[in-house]
């Protein structure tokens, strides 16, 4: 009956409102989860050697602010949505454990960055069980991970989503030249649990989220304005580098930094993948970029999709930049 519920997604709930347009977070909660709100679960990393780490995460049912005090009962990794960055290096071998506290719903992972068998290695782990698995991550870039467990749209759609970063084991031909690097990523928002509107419908809300490369990082989730009213930093003259990926589930993304232009793309965050001198990158949903650019002047760099339907429903974000790097207190302006 649970894998039934999950299954035909909306159909499971109870009757919808007879409303034609229905904010993402207003939507009957899922029986099962009606209750619940899971207290975060941090991401666990350790290296054992140099080339194998060992990854630990969780899935949970944990509310998201969305819009403000909006809340989405939201199925995450770790509560959060996007989930938490995930950083190795080129040549890793990872040992990953996934553990499953949703009381009503397996969950799995789906790494873009591994060579695996999707029907072993991606196995569904059922709600209060643990998985483990093993895979090499032998591709440096910026990748997307996700939910894989049928059906798919709605494990991603609901916040199952998120990015791992494998490190090119040569670096980058600019690591000398960056003062500056985050880790952005762009997500959509449908009515709640709603299938029919993720297979057919259009996002409430497009969200630009921060995720922390180290402690002390800005680290937020998928909620409109998050990084306007708390912006990124950077001072005059710095060398950004950005991280960005489209964990969709299914709009692409024209990704453009107002106010300059992108010295280095490397598409799909592989160093041979080299592009300059862009205006915008396209990121397929899924698709990710490391894109480095230079601030010279200080101001609000506001961060978009050029499609500006998305940026309209919160597709934004802000680089403030600064004599010293440092907030002045002077108002964040955004488009």
């Amino acid at each position: 009956m649970v894998l039934s519920a999950c299954t035909i997604g909306n159909n499971s709930m109870e009757e919808q409102p007879d409303e034609k347009i229905v904010h993402a977070a207003e939507s009957p909660v899922f029986k099962p989860h009606q209750e619940i709100n899971q207290e975060p679960i941090p991401l666990k990393v350790e290296r054992v050697s140099e080339n194998e780490v060992n990854i630990e995460m969780t899935s949970q049912i944990t509310d998201i602010e969305i819009t403000k005090g909006n809340n989405y009962k939201a199925w995450t990794f770790n509560g959060e949505a996007p989930g938490p960055v995930i950083v190795v290096n080129e040549g890793d071998l990872i040992n990953f454990t996934l553990k499953n506290i949703d009381p009503a719903i397996p969950h799995s992972m789906d790494f873009h960055a591994v060579h695996a068998s999707p029907t072993t290695d991606f196995a569904d782990v059922m709600p209060n069980e643990t998985g483990t698995f093993t895979y090499p991550a032998n591709n440096p870039g910026v990748f997307m991970y996700h939910c894989g467990t049928k059906p798919v749209l709605s494990h991603i759609a609901n916040g199952m989503h998120g990015t791992i970063i494998v490190k090119p084991k040569d670096g980058y031909p600019t690591d000398s030249e960056i003062d500056r690097e985050f880790v952005i990523i762009q997500n959509e928002w449908y009515k709640y649990n709603d299938l029919e509107d993720f297979t057919n419908g259009v996002p409430s809300n497009v969200v630009f989220s921060a995720k922390a490369l180290k402690e002390g990082d800005v680290n937020t989730n998928g909620t409109v304005g998050a990084l306007v009213e708390t912006p990124l930093l950077a001072k005059v003259g710095d060398k950004v580098r950005l991280y960005i990926n489209n964990v969709g589930p299914n709009e692409v993304s024209s990704f453009h930094v107002v106010g300059t232009v992108f010295d280095n793309v490397y598409v799909d965050g592989n160093p041979y993948n080299l592009m300059k001198g862009l205006q915008t990158v396209m990121l397929p949903a899924s698709g990710g970029a490391v894109v480095e650019f230079t601030v010279t002047k200080e101001g609000s760099y506001s961060m978009v999709t050029h499609q500006f339907n998305h940026a309209t429903k919160g597709a934004v974000a802000v680089l403030k930049v600064t004599k010293d790097g440092l907030d002045d207190g002077t108002e964040t302006k955004a488009h």
